[in-house]
């Protein structure tokens, strides 16, 4: 089904522990998401799932860089099922490493041409032999490996030119949080493109990083499975954020819910 969903019709934000979250499905987010690369329009959009929810409480900057996305989706079923309890009840999860494989696929069947900006130049290999081996059509205007330092003015000003002068009309950011959406938001205006900070999406389908099964996704589990597969990296991110929108979203959610 083909959604009509332009920026005019974006549905207001509405605020999880006071930042803004976009209620849109998985298909309008494509949809707005293409209408702006198919103009090249600079925008930015935030896949925003708990771990970014929680930082941005916590963090005034990166509440702003948030507040500021052109679209902030929901990537993460407890923050979906909280915009279900605020009014959306038909809220999905609009998940980074689905949303991008989606926009990936019609990208190609569009011939509309990607940039992958992100990463290790081992991951983006692996990437780019999987997507050119399930997307034969697509158009890959460019990959690149940033150095995990600040650039220099010179060195971000040939980025923006490589990326602006390769005509695509999608850039996926693979920084990381909060760099990404920070390099995201530095960069509206400046690159010629809709950009997404899709995270740890370049590893799942680089296959460096193995993702959940669907069982676990589709129960709202992937953070459990990434937890175990890196205990000393993520154990700080899942049991202290998750915690924390545990404790002051969902619990006073059910509680309000039983009271009435």
């Amino acid at each position: 089904m083909t959604h009509t969903f332009t920026a005019k019709n974006i549905v207001p934000k509405t605020h999880v522990l006071g930042v803004p979250i976009s209620p849109v499905s998985f298909g309008q987010a494509q949809d707005q998401v293409l209408a702006w690369a198919r103009a090249r329009k600079s925008r930015f959009v935030v896949l925003a799932n708990v771990h970014v929810v929680v930082t941005a409480t916590q963090d005034a900057t990166f509440c702003r860089t948030v507040a500021a996305a052109d679209l902030a989706t929901p990537d993460g079923a407890p923050v979906a099922w909280v915009l279900r309890r605020l009014g959306h009840p038909r809220q999905d999860r609009v998940s980074g490493p689905d949303l991008m494989w989606a926009l990936l696929g019609r990208c190609a069947a569009e011939g509309l041409p990607v940039y992958f900006y992100g990463s290790t130049p081992k991951t983006l290999v692996a990437l780019m032999a999987c997507t050119a081996q399930t997307f034969p059509a697509l158009k890959i205007a460019g990959f690149e490996s940033p150095p995990f330092r600040p650039l220099s003015a010179q060195e971000d000003d040939a980025a923006v030119q490589r990326i602006n002068t390769s005509d695509a009309g999608l850039v996926f950011v693979g920084l990381g949080c909060p760099k990404q959406e920070h390099w995201m938001l530095a960069h509206r205006g400046r690159v010629n493109a809709v950009m997404l900070g899709v995270g740890a999406a370049f590893d799942f389908h680089a296959g460096t990083v193995s993702r959940a099964p669907l069982w676990m996704r589709e129960h709202g589990l992937e953070w459990l499975h990434r937890l175990l597969s890196e205990p000393r990296r993520l154990w700080k991110r899942y049991f202290v954020t998750n915690t924390i929108f545990l404790l002051k979203v969902i619990l006073p959610l059910i509680l309000r819910k039983k009271v009435k």
